[in-house]
């Protein structure tokens, strides 16, 4: 259909589910842009959900700025068929995910009006499956 985020290669197909305790260390501070979407909760986002918010942000800004997505969907959701008996092992990757904890930078933007960024991010906002936020970067780091 379209292009989705995925990793080229993996060390192992399948991947246990784990379990999202504690806040972003790495990743929750703005590197490129001067605005950003924040994370409030922990969730696993799928890079459908990812995509989606890659491309309103994209249409909304037209012509200018720049986006950078700063998470990535490396772990693998399995998924059983229906109708399957227990047992008969785990089912095949159906899915990538990225795990994202409280705090986690989402999208960053840069080159562009406050208002502008404000509009296009909380769009992208909506296409996310947990509570975020906009922050502006206290630097100028454009």
């Amino acid at each position: 259909m379209s292009f989705m985020l995925s990793p080229k290669r993996t060390k192992f197909r399948k991947e246990h589910r784990g379990r999202m305790r504690g806040i972003a260390s790495q990743g929750s501070r703005i590197s490129f842009g001067r605005y950003a979407l924040q994370a409030l909760e922990p969730a696993w986002i799928t890079s459908r959900q990812i995509e989606a918010g890659r491309r309103a942000m994209t249409r909304n800004i037209r012509r200018g700025g720049k986006i950078w997505v700063r998470i990535f969907p490396d772990k693998p959701v399995t998924v059983r068929s229906t109708e399957t008996r227990m047992g008969s092992g785990k089912g095949s990757p159906e899915y990538w995910v990225a795990v994202v904890k409280p705090g986690t930078i989402l999208y960053e933007m840069g080159g562009v009006a406050e208002n502008i960024a404000r509009k296009a991010i909380s769009i992208a906002g909506s296409k996310m499956p947990i509570r975020t936020q906009f922050i502006i970067s206290d630097s100028d780091s454009e």
